[in-house]
């Protein structure tokens, strides 16, 4: 295990006050340099619009990384900018309780007093014939509710999209995906996260697939927000296509031609289903590839051409399961990893006899999930 932290581009808090710099902004891909307590110091980064600090106080708080805080980087950037930025106070933050998930149950379930009434998806187990069920492409962007004027995550987190991208939509409320194109996941999420109404925005669409509040059979709540879309036509909105299945066979040819574009995969709708909230078998999700999450614990430094940067993540799963992630990473990522105490998801073949993911690449961080707790390396 290595410290990156000399091997990166930092700028040393002190030398920047020296220089008459304003350290309340930290600029996008920027690292920060604060002395704490003990002798090492702690890491302030800004990446995407998200600030993180590398003290315990930051990785410890059981809430979206967007929305944590801590004494040095209000240090740095001021109470005021702090508040603005989480929407919190001046007071220390306090960890949010979150449902446990069930047992087998990969994806931690959201709080349900603030998680939206969202419908999930359990995977197709090759045990129901799909005949005759709607079939649209699984979407790899970022699940989004849309409440009738806000845009909410799985874990009832608030997406700041600017006006200009809400414009047309209804007063109803929408189930979709903010969704800026296949193999550009990591993108979304770092559009999304950001709390100043970027302009970025303009690379997504909201990708809508039901109208949760509805009160009718699928058939029915598709037409419903098919004929609004159309009629309001939201320059940033658009329905999600859906065919029938016509059996296994095309099933698999559907899934062959879509992954082969890039995409993550196939959803299956039962006919005449209900909105349901919570997970349930009228949802399935086809995949030839497995995914799963994972906390960061540690940084292994690179090597060779990685060298000076990161060569892997380091990772532990919620059974406790650990092991090394070093595919699947852009050079920009190796500059400025995740944080340890991160939430990723990553793509895998299988799993050992041990139970470890045999052949793991990064797909990115996740933020439409609960973390939990894995014991930080160092």
């Amino acid at each position: 295990m290595s410290d990156l932290g000399g091997t990166l581009p930092f700028i040393a808090a002190k030398d920047a006050a020296r220089r008459g710099r304003h350290l309340a902004e930290i600029a996008d891909g920027e690292q920060v340099e604060v002395q704490g307590s003990g002798s090492k110091p702690y890491i302030l980064k800004n990446t995407g619009g998200v600030y993180s600090c590398s003290c315990p106080a930051w990785r410890n708080q059981s809430i979206a990384i967007e929305r944590r805080t801590c004494k040095h980087l209000r240090r740095v950037r001021g109470d005021a900018a702090e508040d603005a930025r989480t929407g919190g106070t001046s007071t220390p933050p306090v960890k949010a309780t979150r449902a446990k998930a069930p047992a087998g149950d990969a994806e931690g379930e959201a709080d349900d007093e603030k998680a939206p009434p969202l419908l999930l998806a359990h995977p197709w187990e090759n045990d129901v014939d799909l005949t005759d069920w709607w079939m649209s492409e699984k979407l790899d962007g970022v699940r989004a509710y849309w409440d009738g004027k806000r845009f909410w995550s799985r874990l009832g987190n608030e997406f700041f999209a600017p006006d200009w991208f809400t414009a047309g939509l209804p007063d109803f409320p929408l189930d979709g995906e903010l969704f800026g194109g296949r193999k550009r996941f990591q993108r979304t999420v770092s559009v999304v996260r950001r709390q100043d109404k970027s302009k970025d925005w303009k690379e997504l669409l909201f990708v809508v697939f039901d109208a949760p509040s509805f009160d009718a059979a699928f058939e029915q709540r598709l037409e419903h927000c098919r004929k609004w879309l159309d009629d309001a036509k939201p320059a940033y909105a658009q329905w999600h296509s859906h065919e029938r299945c016509q059996g296994t066979p095309h099933l698999r040819s559907e899934l062959e031609r879509v992954e082969g574009l890039g995409g993550e995969g196939l959803m299956l709708r039962k006919p005449g289903s209900r909105y349901e909230v919570g997970r349930s078998h009228t949802l399935l999700k086809v995949k030839s590839f497995k995914d799963d999450e994972a906390v960061v614990i540690g940084h292994v430094a690179g090597a060779g051409r990685h060298k000076g940067r990161l060569g892997a993540l380091e990772v532990e799963l919620r059974n406790g399961k650990r092991f090394s992630v070093g595919t699947g990473l852009s050079d920009a990522e190796r500059e400025a990893p995740p944080a340890i105490g991160t939430l990723i998801t990553f793509r895998y073949q299988e799993l050992s006899n041990d139970g470890v993911p045999r052949f793991p690449s990064y797909i990115g961080v996740r933020i439409d999930a609960a973390p939990f707790k894995g014991k930080a390396k160092g």
